[in-house]
């Protein structure tokens, strides 16, 4: 029985998982740009049938800048919160830890409380609806300084809002170099203050970048770490450690990390003992749904029922969430196959 068959379109929707490495920058589709294009009267950065093609990261990173800075009111930022949520719901996403990076919010870059708490009354209204709850990771970009990562963590701290769970770094790790060391003192502040730690690295990096985000930034969880594979002494650290990666694989294959999922690490990683989640990153300009990404790992590497559920419930443990939240999807996802026959496991 072939994975596309064990496991049909509606259960892994139905398959209670969180959703801990997407960016709300890339959470726009092409009607959303259009519209806010529209509202403030600014032609779209290309035709629209090319908007979505991208040479290369920084032609991406420079893309989410456009994206951004078209939303100017705190009703657009709640109309992006509620969106992401809708987003989430339509593949069965129980939990989100959401990164936002306020460099790319040209209006809000410098009004951080303002652009937090407007996605945070989206996210309200969102629950209110019974849509998925999201935590958000506020990002530092890699090209910014030690200075500025220390005021955005003094912020932060100082504002003490509910909606805010952990501090993060995204950005081209091959542009801005070595960052490890430069964010030390930044995130070791975080710490002490609560927030929790997620680091992109080992993507644009060798697994070098992953090392630094252990040894320098005490990260809770890694964003992408798939080149750690390049470094077997570094993949039994991240195992015996059961630090996390929030693999992104289409992401992946999009930037020519690999050639086909087949040869993708995820699997390799996940045998070696490496707790791996599955995400989207930027699922609109990607063009993806969090529901087929499980469903071609699925396909790729020939899970079974239990192996599903296993990167399902790394997807829950690994996130943000409360206590009592992962408890509750825990036991959701326990109860997840009771449909499936035995020898699927």
């Amino acid at each position: 029985m072939s994975a596309s068959t064990r496991f049909p379109n509606n259960s892994i929707v139905a398959l209670p998982k969180a959703e801990i490495h997407i960016h709300i920058e890339g959470c726009f589709d092409l009607t959303d740009l259009e519209r806010l294009a529209s509202q403030v009267n600014e032609p779209l950065l290309r035709p629209r049938d090319r908007l979505f093609q991208f040479d290369g990261l920084s032609d991406f990173l420079q893309f989410l800048d456009w994206t951004c800075g078209l939303v100017r009111t705190q009703s657009q930022l709640a109309e992006a919160g509620y969106s992401l949520c809708q987003r989430l719901s339509k593949s069965g996403v129980r939990y989100c830890d959401a990164i936002v990076n306020p460099t790319h919010w040209r209006l809000w870059r410098d009004r951080i409380p303002e652009l937090i708490e407007g996605l945070h009354q989206g996210f309200v209204a969102a629950e209110q609806d019974a849509l998925p709850p999201v935590g958000l990771c506020i990002s530092l970009l890699r090209t910014q300084s030690g200075t500025e990562a220390l005021d955005l963590v003094d912020l932060l701290l100082k504002l003490n809002h509910p909606r805010v769970v952990a501090l993060s770094i995204d950005g081209n790790e091959a542009k801005a170099g070595r960052t490890g060391p430069r964010f030390a003192q930044a995130f070791r502040k975080a710490a002490e203050g609560g927030l929790r730690r997620t680091v992109h690295a080992g993507e644009s990096s060798g697994p070098e970048g992953v090392r630094d985000a252990l040894e320098f930034l005490h990260a809770d969880r890694i964003d992408h770490g798939v080149r750690a594979i390049e470094d077997p002494e570094l993949v039994k650290i991240l195992a015996e450690k059961g630090i996390p990666l929030g693999i992104c694989p289409t992401s992946n294959l999009t930037l020519g990390l690999y050639p086909k999922l087949a040869q993708h690490p995820l699997e390799q990683l996940r045998r070696a003992g490496v707790p791996v989640s599955i995400n989207t990153d930027d699922p609109a300009p990607l063009g993806l749904a969090l529901h087929s990404e499980y469903e071609k790992c699925a396909s790729a590497f020939n899970w079974s029922v239990s192996e599903l559920q296993s990167v399902a419930k790394t997807s829950i443990e690994a996130s943000f969430a409360d206590a009592d939240t992962k408890k509750r999807l825990l036991q959701e996802l326990a109860d997840w196959d009771e449909g499936f026959e035995s020898g699927d496991r």
